[in-house]
């Protein structure tokens, strides 16, 4: 069981389905030290995961050759995850799940095969049958990473309406209306050739959308016409240090808002640091402000959780939780870390 003074989250793992691959982590608020309650067995490498806004259902992509996305039932009081069955995506090494806000449909992009899907959800959290699949084409010009598509997120907007799929392989991201679960095809936004657009976050204004470009390690920053389904460019920005010379191993991961909507933070793998910016209240736009070592190597996903930050070094096999200050944003170490074998999710839960 839990403690008051813990708040819980989920742990996805590069595991097999033979060992606990997701696991239910416990963080404790007031030092940062973190624990393992349980964990569940029966998928392959659960590399993200999504749980619906009643905090019941929890969704994982399973990374494999031949991907499939799975729903589980979250036991109320304790978290504990019961299996609701599983869909092929028709794609291979999905990254990347997401649920549209009205909890009706979920999202899955396939990195391998550049293809996106929509699935209907039943009332009781399960899947239904694929409603839907668009598949991207072209490639970009760094051969050894963009010989294809390759979708690396999918993320609906605040209303539903449209899906926002930035692409890697073609430095695009891609917006899709959604109607009747089908995915129509509404706009597209290019990045500077070989950035490679990773991840994205949202303010809590909804006025500015971030985004990570892992291949060239920078931050482009958009203004966000959700209305019309437009974003308008701003600023770019490296997401590593001015006098650091970035090399191969340099590769951009992770991006999330505070919930303050102050403060932005990046993950950098190579550098194996998480970067601190400033937002401008007025006008959205970024100044870079400090960058602490994320305690491990490569930190793949990060989450903020508890007024505290918890990052996922998925190569040193290890979760480091540092303080966030409420008045800086700076990040200060806790001393303590949980060690986990490949972690590269976190998800938060808040126990219905």
């Amino acid at each position: 069981m839990h403690q008051p003074n813990e708040v819980l989250f989920y742990i996805g793992t590069y595991n097999t389905k033979e060992e606990e691959a997701i696991l239910l982590g416990a963080l404790d608020k007031e030092t940062g030290e973190m624990r393992v309650l349980n964990g569940t067995k029966g998928i392959e490498n659960p590399s993200y995961l999504a749980l619906n806004r009643s905090g019941t259902v929890l969704y994982a992509v399973s990374e494999q050759d031949e991907g499939e996305v799975h729903a589980f039932a979250v036991e109320d009081g304790t978290g504990a995850l019961h299996p609701l069955g599983g869909r092929r995506t028709e794609g291979g090494a999905p990254c990347y799940v997401s649920i549209r806000p009205q909890g009706d449909y979920i999202f899955v992009a396939n990195y391998m095969g550049g293809n996106v899907n929509a699935f209907p959800v039943n009332t009781d959290g399960s899947l239904g049958e694929m409603s839907a699949q668009v598949r991207h084409e072209g490639s970009g010009i760094r051969q050894d990473r963009q010989e294809a598509p390759h979708p690396h997120s999918v993320i609906p907007d605040s209303t539903g309406g449209r899906v926002l799929v930035c692409d890697l392989g073609i430095d695009q991201v891609l917006l899709y209306r959604v109607e009747d679960g089908k995915l129509i095809t509404h706009r597209e936004v290019n990045l500077p050739p070989g950035a490679g657009p990773r991840h994205l976050a949202v303010h809590p204004s909804k006025q500015w959308i971030y985004l990570i470009n892992e291949l060239d390690s920078t931050i482009t920053v958009f203004a966000n016409d959700e209305q019309n389904g437009d974003l308008k460019l701003l600023q770019s920005l490296s997401s590593l240090p001015e006098n650091y010379t970035a090399g191969s191993d340099d590769t951009a991961a992770d991006i999330h808002v505070s919930p303050c909507g102050r403060f932005l933070y990046a993950s950098n793998r190579g550098h194996d640091s998480v970067g601190l910016f400033y937002i401008d209240a007025e006008t959205g736009l970024l100044e870079s402000g400090d960058w602490v070592i994320s305690g491990g190597r490569t930190p793949r996903n990060f989450t903020i959780i508890g007024g505290m930050l918890l990052a996922a070094n998925q190569n040193s096999n290890n979760i480091v939780s540092f303080r966030i200050d409420r008045e800086s944003g700076r990040l200060i170490p806790t001393g303590n870390e949980l060690e986990i074998t490949a972690p590269v999710c976190l998800t938060p839960l808040q126990l219905i």
